[in-house]
């Protein structure tokens, strides 16, 4: 191991310790500290930070994520991060009531219990966890799973609650490297190996605030989590639930949909088909649907997860309505999940 250094976190006072061999990140996620973060790869500027003072260095990233103007002007992104010696950080994106709260996260073994298909090309699939481990999370996160034989790992959400199996649903692609395992390889009795928990898109307590979830594609996963969540609890705030896909026989869990939207007070669950829509789901990408449906978003908390066009169209559409920034938490996919 290399020397260790302060790391301290403005505005908020909080100070960790940082090994010169790990990023800043996970010297915070070790320490239990939950900084706002996405990929944990460099391309998804969700860590994205302001070094005030100190000696670092940044492992390789993309200049999508980070401009290189930015990086002239001191700007960082904290998964890329290593210390060289003691750091004053600002961060831009926190949430103060999640700070202190994060689950550090660990590695377990796992055995494959079920490989469903949901769809032509989303696959759902179930992990028990070794028994003499446990891998506590928050519904909402994600973990990585290591890809056999090749010391990858790629990262998926769970769709279920804490408490159970691990539960994921997995878009196939082409070529994917875990998801290409999908098609049979991958059978009930494999091991794989997690670790996890990460991810900032945990429900946030406010009663008196209405719900807009968004997903699209496999980004059913989290937001299906949180559904789950809502209805064990019995919320009664008006929650909305927009899916995006391209035709019906891209749509899934719709039973379950219905069935937890009925042990919630307001609730409605609207698909976003662009093509070949036709009653009762509506045609248009999921912003323009949701377009169609809401007013002013000024007092409401909002919930996405899909590919990052869907996401940022939807963070400019929702802001455009009124939604305050801090009150959108997504979950975004990045190019390399499964490539």
């Amino acid at each position: 191991m290399g020397d260790k250094h302060r790391i301290r976190f403005e505005p908020v006072g909080i100070e960790i310790e940082a090994d010169e061999e790990e990023t800043v990140l996970d010297a915070a996620f070790r320490q239990g500290v939950m900084l706002m973060h996405g990929c944990k790869e460099g391309q998804c500027s969700s860590c994205k930070s302001f070094l005030l003072d100190g000696d670092q260095q940044m492992e390789r990233y993309s200049t999508f994520a980070l401009a290189d103007y930015e990086s002239e002007e001191g700007y960082v992104l904290l998964c890329r991060v290593h210390a060289y010696g003691d750091l004053s950080v600002e961060l831009i994106n926190y949430d103060e009531e999640m700070l202190l709260s994060g689950i550090p996260p660990r590695q377990v073994r796992t055995t494959v219990s079920a490989v469903e298909a949901q769809t032509h090309d989303i696959v759902r699939l179930a992990l028990t966890v070794d028994p003499a481990d446990e891998l506590p999370y928050r519904t909402g996160q994600y973990v990585d799973i290591e890809v056999p034989g090749t010391g990858q790992w790629r990262s998926f959400s769970m769709a279920g609650l804490p408490g159970g199996r691990l539960e994921f649903l997995i878009k196939r692609y082409p070529g994917g490297l875990f998801s290409g395992l999908l098609d049979g390889t991958l059978t009930p009795g494999d091991p794989l190996t997690v670790k996890g928990p990460y991810g900032t898109c945990v429900m946030r307590d406010a009663p008196d605030r209405d719900l807009i979830l968004l997903a699209g594609g496999a980004g059913m996963a989290p937001i299906l989590a949180q559904l789950r969540g809502l209805a064990a609890t019995g919320s009664t705030r008006r929650t909305r639930f927009y899916y995006g896909a391209r035709t019906r026989r891209d749509l899934f869990a719709l039973d379950e949909i219905a069935g937890l939207g009925d042990r919630l007070a307001d609730f409605a669950f609207v698909p976003a088909l662009s093509e070949d829509a036709s009653e009762p789901y509506e045609q248009g990408l999921i912003t323009e649907v949701v377009d169609r449906h809401e007013g002013d978003l000024s007092q409401a908390d909002a919930y996405l997860c899909g590919p990052p066009p869907m996401c940022d169209a939807a963070f400019e559409l929702l802001t455009g309505k009124g939604m305050p920034e801090e009150r959108i938490f997504l979950d975004k996919f990045t190019t390399s999940a499964d490539s």
